[in-house]
């Protein structure tokens, strides 16, 4: 959370009886002394230097490292915890010629922590092999049959790579059969660690590590750098030929980006180089994703990355197996690419096919009961829904209502379920008040997971909303937008939108920039493509075009004159030609 919210946005006219504004508006509370600081350091507009405030950004050195970012900007990797054992570990391994094997999860972040380090180590070292499970015969995270089989093969290290930080009898019990275990796990802890050799993870209380917030992939690319050091100091690598680290950092924006991580400090780092390298189609394996994806030749961004590359590669551990998606990202022939990504493709229409079916059927549920706004979070569970996709669901509940969402997917009585939750509430927090309820249960801040008795889930449900409430009891989960800056439409013009792309990339906790314009007249509203309204907006002799995505509902409410509008400037590429559009995120229209 930003440590500065902003105070809530009052209109100085009164607002129509309508249903505009759809939110409740926020402006962030003005720093006039560090606003100047940084115009007069940097050479910024107004409207910038507010945006970076509104980001906590309040000094010209801090703003230096988030306008450019550098991989000189990195911490030292060997701040983390438990780091050194690890790498000593593996060298160690190395050297004994042990059989190794990689252990991740089968979402985007564990398939690239598994691709990175799997790459790396196999252009030093031939005995080492991945593993990943089975999302519905083995569930996330080791197994005690999967540890078994290992033994079986001769498997004496384990680096559990986005899983592991929670799975303390299966590590106890590896390291009964002589096999050790490095963690590399940025999910939250419980009160003790496993008996694991290392256990390298930036949330542990005793840390020193400064940014806490990469996805796995970050931590194993933190791994890589201070494993290539040491063995840089031993002088493993003749005449400093030694793998640049850099070419990983497509991988690490994916795994990032997928597991929506904060995009600040290291995550900003590693997402803006690695966009740069897809849109230069450095890896064979994501050329022939984007192609399936209808984005070949573009510019990737993060809303490309979201939309188009991750959900392709989810969709692989969702309905299938993980490995199609892992061997993509592996492969050096296109022609096998093609056929991979093509695979992939096919995995995601099915899962989207599912997805719909759920959420209309939990819509179906809802019914109207969502009139009442103190209505609580989002628990539903059925024995019909693939667990694989219910995290999707889950994202779209919280988008549709503003509110965390547990699906439960149901077998044989037991029931796994994915959560996902909204900025003022800590889901991981809230489910650990609720664990006397729970078989297991995992995550963050933003996502989990659970395992739970199908008897018990109306008494978790009745107390996961209580929770909710006395952790927020002024939460009545009305939607709000936080607005950057406040500002006049004449200053919308090209050279204020060509300093926004140094703001980018954006995503968690650096979103698109949000703006506020007053006393704004409407003219020729019409409703375009799939229920948009579209509209031109003008004021102090200015006009801009505008669009407001899928709210073509709205279009009667727009005959009042004057207008307040919160939107997002961008660039509209329209038949060989540009030209500033307004993306509108909500209106309030005055009364007359």
């Amino acid at each position: 959370m930003h440590r500065n919210i902003g105070r809530e946005f009052k209109l100085d006219k009164a607002i129509s009886t309508g249903k505009l504004p759809t939110t409740r508006w926020r402006l962030r509370d003005e720093n006039k002394e560090s606003q100047e600081l940084l115009i007069r350091e940097l050479g910024l507009s107004q409207i910038i230097s507010r945006i970076l405030i509104s980001r906590d950004i309040v000094n010209p050195d801090d703003a230096r490292r988030y306008l450019s970012p550098s991989l000189r900007d990195l911490h030292n990797p060997f701040q983390m915890q438990d780091m050194k054992k690890a790498v000593q570990r593996l060298i160690c391994a190395i050297h004994q010629k042990e059989k190794v094997v990689i252990y991740g999860d089968y979402d985007a972040d564990g398939i690239t922590s598994v691709v990175v380090l799997l790459r790396f180590l196999r252009q030093i070292y031939g005995g080492v092999i991945y593993y990943i499970p089975d999302r519905i015969t083995e569930g996330y995270g080791l197994n005690l049959a999967a540890v078994e089989r290992m033994h079986s093969e001769g498997v004496s290290l384990i680096v559990s790579v986005d899983c592991g930080i929670s799975d303390h009898e299966q590590i106890a019990y590896a390291r009964k059969l002589g096999i050790d275990t490095i963690i590399l796990d940025h999910h939250q802890l419980s009160n003790t660690l496993p008996q694991a050799v290392a256990v390298v993870n930036p949330n542990r209380t005793d840390c020193r590590f400064p940014f806490k917030h990469l996805a796995a992939v970050g931590i194993v690319f933190n791994f890589l750098i201070a494993l290539r050091g040491a063995l840089r100091q031993e002088g493993f690598w003749k005449n400093d030929l030694y793998p640049n680290l850099k070419e990983y950092l497509d991988l690490v924006a994916l795994g990032t980006i997928g597991d929506i991580a904060p995009l600040m400090d290291e995550n900003r780092i590693f997402v803006k180089m690695g966009l740069d390298l897809m849109t230069e189609d450095r890896r064979i394996g994501i050329r022939a994703l984007k192609l399936v994806s209808g984005i070949e030749h573009q510019v990737i961004d993060t809303t490309k990355a979201s939309f188009c590359l991750i959900p392709r590669i989810n969709a692989a551990g969702r309905v299938d197996s993980a490995k199609e998606a892992v061997e993509l990202l592996l492969t050096e022939n296109p022609i096998r690419a093609d056929e991979l990504a093509n695979k992939l493709d096919g995995f995601n229409r099915k899962r989207q096919a599912m997805e719909k079916l759920i959420f209309a059927e939990i819509l179906e549920q809802v019914g109207d009961q969502f009139d009442t706004e103190k209505i609580g979070p989002l628990v539903f569970a059925s024995a019909n829904w693939h667990p694989g996709v219910i995290g999707i669901v889950a994202s779209r509940m919280v988008d549709r209502f503003g509110r965390p969402a547990i699906l439960i997917s149901l077998k044989d009585g037991i029931g796994k379920g994915s959560g996902r939750s909204i900025a003022d509430f800590n889901i991981y927090q809230g489910l650990k008040r609720c664990e006397s309820l729970l078989l297991s249960y995992g995550g963050h801040h933003f996502a989990a997971g659970i395992s739970i008795r199908e008897e018990d889930i109306e008494k978790f449900s009745t107390l996961f909303k209580e929770v909710v409430h006395e952790n927020s009891p002024e939460t009545d989960f009305t939607a709000f937008t936080t607005i950057d800056a406040q500002c006049s439409l004449t200053e919308i013009n090209h050279e204020l939108l060509s300093q926004f792309d140094q703001l980018a990339p954006f995503g968690s906790r650096n979103p698109e920039p949000i703006l506020c314009v007053r006393n704004v007249r409407v003219a020729s509203p019409s409703i375009v493509g799939n229920n948009h309204l579209k509209m031109r907006v003008s004021s102090n002799g200015v006009t801009r075009n505008s669009i407001w995505f899928s709210n073509g509902q709205y279009l009667p409410e727009l005959s009042a004159a004057m207008l307040d509008i919160v939107f997002t400037p961008q660039i509209n590429y329209w038949n060989g030609s540009s030209d500033i559009q307004l993306k509108m995120r909500d209106i309030a229209i005055q009364a007359h």
